[in-house]
């Protein structure tokens, strides 16, 4: 039986969660911002009716945010995440195997499913639920390969007509869809890649299509040749159930203002020790390699510049907060330097092992804290119950250095304070 994927992707995610609290927004231009409020990263449909750039920075855009009443939201993380989840969940329950690719788009396995109902009807199903079920709109794109269905899922996004669902599976719909499409718009091609293909007069996704997969593979890479062979509707990539585990976790943030005090710089490396190892922890791995990175701003050029990194090694393995950062604050006492105006600092956790898997060495002193497990379970569990915070003294209470977030909206489904209030 030939596989039949579909790709479900959520409409202008971070601005559609934001607008699902706020009725009152309905029809109003909304634009979210990326760290430290500087670029938009998510547009409405109405701020991008306006000709609002993806991003493009906040302060070249003021006159229009005045113009045309266009609401600014702080990118808030929480609420994108536990919406997500809950499509997800939701996608889960629809269908027997299902990929989650992003924060807002999934791959859904639906091969055999055609028998019981159009693809057509069961894509629009999908649509209806998540929307009355949690009020994001998504659009769903059906193909017999992963390249395909992310084509579909374009089309379903930009031709109006087809309510939001496209079926692919019909060779010379597919033909017929390549045809119009760009070959930098093919997922995974992009704009380098396809400067090289126009100069073999490779102007389509057609075109591509219908170039030898082997004289692909010979110019470019294996890659490029399997996107060939998927645009002809040969799959070559199945779901991924289970994430890939990861080979390094990286935690960093630019400061709101800068940071000239090594006080403000060890909170803020703690802050980010602590993020770094609760994913560490989800990940259900341990890391031995340690690196912390602190530096100025590249465009302050009246500013003196540095900028620094250093790595070490645990004695053994650790996925407990305090062993990392015991560890970075030797390492950040090293870079350290007086007199510089701090933009940056980053950690960088690799070398995972699986837990109880490390050989120690036969003269290795012995390590780690007493009860350090079911200590860092209570951490997370009740940093995640939405209730209230542990954290680190080392953290610090007031983080003059922390990234703005002027715009943010309430926490509305991760913390009692952020509940809506009905009268």
């Amino acid at each position: 039986m030939s596989a039949i994927f579909a790709l479900v992707d959520c409409n202008n995610f971070y601005a559609s969660c934001e607008k699902l609290f706020r009725p009152d927004l309905a029809n109003t231009p909304v634009v979210v911002l990326s760290n430290n409020d500087g670029c938009v990263v998510a547009r409405s449909k109405e701020a991008k009716a306006l000709g609002i750039k993806m991003g493009i920075p906040i302060f070249k855009i003021q006159s229009q945010i005045r113009q045309h009443g266009i609401k600014v939201f702080s990118s808030n993380y929480s609420l994108y995440a536990d919406m997500s989840d809950r499509v997800m969940r939701t996608l889960e329950d629809m269908a027997p195997r299902v990929e989650i690719y992003s924060i807002d788009e999934a791959f859904l396995d639906l091969t055999g499913i055609q028998s019981a109902i159009s693809l057509i009807d069961f894509g629009q199903q999908v649509k209806h639920t998540i929307d009355r079920w949690i009020g994001i709109t998504v659009c769903v794109g059906i193909a017999p390969t992963k390249t395909l269905a992310k084509l579909a899922n374009h089309a379903a996004k930009k031709y109006s007509a087809t309510r939001g669902v496209v079926d692919l599976t019909d060779r010379n719909r597919q033909r017929k869809l390549l045809a119009l499409t760009p070959v930098e718009d093919i997922w995974g091609v992009g704009r380098r890649l396809s400067a090289r293909l126009q100069a073999m007069g490779i102007h389509t996704a057609l075109d591509l299509a219908d170039t030898s997969a082997k004289s692909i593979r010979q110019h470019f890479s294996v890659v490029l040749e399997r996107t060939v062979r998927e645009l002809n509707g040969e799959s070559c990539m199945d779901l991924e159930q289970i994430p890939a585990t990861k080979k390094q976790i990286i935690c960093s943030r630019s400061f709101g203002t800068r940071v000239t005090s090594l006080v403000q710089m060890r909170q803020a490396v703690c802050e980010h020790i602590t993020r770094a190892a609760e994913k560490l922890r989800k990940e259900r791995q341990q890391a031995k390699l340690l690196s912390v990175f602190i530096r100025t701003s590249s465009y302050q050029k009246d500013s003196p510049q540095y900028s620094n990194a250093l790595s070490a090694e645990l004695t053994r393995p650790s996925d407990d907060t305090r062993d990392l950062i015991q560890l970075a604050m030797r390492l950040l006492d090293h870079l350290w330097r007086d007199g510089y105006q701090y933009a940056k600092a980053g950690v960088v956790l690799s070398d995972f092992y699986d837990i109880g898997t490390y050989q120690a060495g036969l003269f290795d002193e012995p390590t780690g804290h007493a009860n350090s497990r079911q200590l860092m379970q209570v951490v997370d569990t009740i940093n995640h119950s939405g209730r209230g915070k542990v954290f680190f003294a080392r953290q610090g209470i007031k983080k003059s250095w922390a990234m703005k977030r002027e715009y943010l909206s309430p926490a509305y489904t991760t913390h009692w304070n952020g509940l809506i209030k009905v009268n």
